[in-house]
Parts: structure tokens; sequence; C-alpha cells
């Protein structure tokens, strides 16, 4: 695990610099001030920078140059934060990266308006790599960021519509169609497919680096939606049981549901279907013996462990023409994204 913090520190070090030279610093008019100092408020965060890292990583293990990545993992990061600002609001989201979120903060609106500047830099920072990569590469980087863009919108939007039509009747297979979507496309493929364009490699490896991804990604989720309701909220960041207040279709609960008698289904269904503001601490509490019960997390667990397992067998089968040292700090990272406790 310290070797993989080290090597996303290292790197993220890099990309900050780049981010926070682009992105308003003053202004006279207050109200503009106050966007700027909104703008910088998640990058300032302390975030993981897994997705960067990924980026600058498989750019070099195809055989690319660390400095031509930069940009483009640092337009990574941005939408990473800016995303991340609606989805907060989306979610009714208290934490983030252990503080309050910028909406609960600041209220939706601005908010909002943060996170929509903060896109608008994304693309600007997309568009300053014509002069060191050119316009061809450019071009098709600007093309993975809007098919980046309409999945993980795609992804939010199945589940948003889950909570909001009030649907339960899901199977894991659901799961993994939003989680595909929503999380694993911007989280692992993106950053892979970046990478190795950067590196001079246009499609030769997409659709492998893309099932690689979709599989990590999946993994990636479930540990998170784990932590979600068993880490440790000073390494994790965001609000423990967070994801029952909000009533999400975790792979946990859909296990639940499918395994739990008629009475403690419907009991699980009463809790759960109620609005975040009437749960009670007593609920979650009721929801999580449930889980132990049917050991639903542990059933979870295992499906992430078996997609992390065909990732890195996936992964094994990919040729890499760069350094090795590079292709090894990728597994590092892999195994790291899978079993990490924050």
């Amino acid at each position: 695990m310290s070797r993989a913090r080290d090597i996303t520190a290292a790197i993220k070090q890099k990309i900050d610099k780049i981010i926070f030279n682009s992105l308003p610093d003053q202004d006279k008019v207050n109200e503009v001030q106050l966007l700027y100092d909104m703008m910088r408020d998640y990058p300032n965060r302390s975030g993981k920078g897994l997705r960067p890292t990924q980026c600058v990583l498989y750019c070099e293990a195809f055989g690319g140059v660390e400095e031509h990545a930069l940009r483009t993992a640092a337009a990574l990061e941005l939408f990473q934060n800016w995303i991340v600002i609606h989805d907060d609001i989306e979610d009714g989201s208290y934490l983030r990266r252990g503080k309050p979120t910028l909406h609960c903060e600041y209220g939706i609106p601005l908010a909002i308006n943060a996170g929509d500047a903060l896109a608008g830099r994304m693309w600007e920072m997309l568009l300053s790599n014509e002069d060191e990569l050119g316009e061809v590469k450019t071009l098709r980087l600007l093309r993975l960021f809007l098919n980046m863009l309409h999945r993980t919108t795609s992804g939010q939007h199945i589940e948003l519509s889950w909570v909001e039509n009030q649907k339960w009747e899901l199977s894991p297979e659901d799961y993994m169609n939003m989680c595909r979507n929503k999380t694993a496309y911007y989280t692992c493929v993106v950053p892979a497919i970046a990478g190795a364009t950067i590196a001079g490699f246009n499609g030769d490896f997409d659709e492998q680096i893309e099932s690689v991804g979709l599989e990590l990604g999946v993994a990636f989720q479930i540990r998170d939606d784990i932590l979600n309701l068993v880490g440790d909220v000073a390494k994790y960041g965001k609000e423990i049981g967070g994801d029952i207040y909000e009533g999400k279709r975790t792979l946990m609960l859909i296990h639940c549901l499918r395994e739990a008698s008629e009475t403690d289904k419907a009991e699980l269904l009463r809790v759960m279907s109620k609005p975040r503001d009437e749960k009670t601490e007593d609920d979650a509490a009721r929801v999580m013996e449930l889980f132990e019960k049917y050991d639903s997390i542990g059933y979870a667990r295992e499906y992430a462990r078996e997609m992390a397992n065909a990732a890195k067998e996936g992964f094994e089968k990919l040729s890499f023409p760069g350094p090795l040292e590079a292709v090894e700090d990728l597994k590092v990272l892999i195994d790291y994204m899978v079993d990490r406790d924050c």
C-alpha cells in the first residue's frame, strides 16, 4: 500500500502544480473571488490521484514520455473534481474528502456554477495539448473525454432513476452495467486509453484496455461501496453509511433483497424507502444487521475479488513496449485500487 501511495503522490504533486497554475486565483470583485475560491476547494482537498497516475503510467508503459501526459492527466483530475461537485448535490451527500461538501458550505446554486466553471477549465486544459501533442492527438483526446462524459452521465442517470422511481428489483448485472458507465469508464478505461494515445497507439489496444478497465473499475466501485459501510471516516473521507441514507442500490443491498426472507425483505424495503432526512441511526444499524445476517458484504467482497482477478489476468495479456518499471508500477496501483482502506 505504501508503495502505491508513493507512486500516486509523486505524480499528483506534478499534476496539482499544473492545475493550480491554470486556475484563476485573484479578482477585485468579491463575488468572482468567491467563485475562484470555490473552484480551488475540491482540488485542494487530499484526493488520491488514481486517475491521473494511471494516465501517466500507461503513457510510459506504451513507450511515451511522462511530460507529454501531464496536462491530460491534470484534465482527468479536473473532471473528477467538477463531476463530484454535481454528484454530491444529486446524492445529497454531506462529506467529501473529510470536509463538508461544497453545496453544504455555499448552497446548491453556487456549487453548481463552480462545477460548471471547473468543467470549462478542463476543456481548456485539453486544448492546451495542441502545441505539444499536435492537432490529431489533441482531437482524439477531446473525443475520448466527450465519450467519457456521455458514459458517466448515463450511468449516473441510471442510478438516480432507480432512487427517483423507487426501483428495487435489480440484478447484479444491472448494478454492473450502471458501474461500468458511471465509474469504471472514467476511473480506469479513459486514463489508460488516454495514456496509450499520447504515447502514439491509435486504437490498437483499445478493446483489450477497455475490458481490463471495466473489470477493474467495477471492482474499485464495489470496494468503495464496502468502505462506505465499514470504513474509517478519517481515512475514507466520506460519510460512513451514506449509501444507506441516500438509498443507493449497492451490490450488498441487491444481494440482501434477493436472499432475505419475505419478512426481512419487507423490513429492508421499509427502511430503505424512507427519504434521507427521515432515516435514523437505528434504521442504518438495522440495515447493517441484515447485511451481516445474509453475508451480503462477504458476497460483495468475493464479487469484487473475482472482477479484480479478471482485470489482472487481462492486464498480463497486454503487450507493453515501454519500460518494465512503469508496468510494475501499474500492477502495484491495480492491487491498491481493489484492496485499499480509504
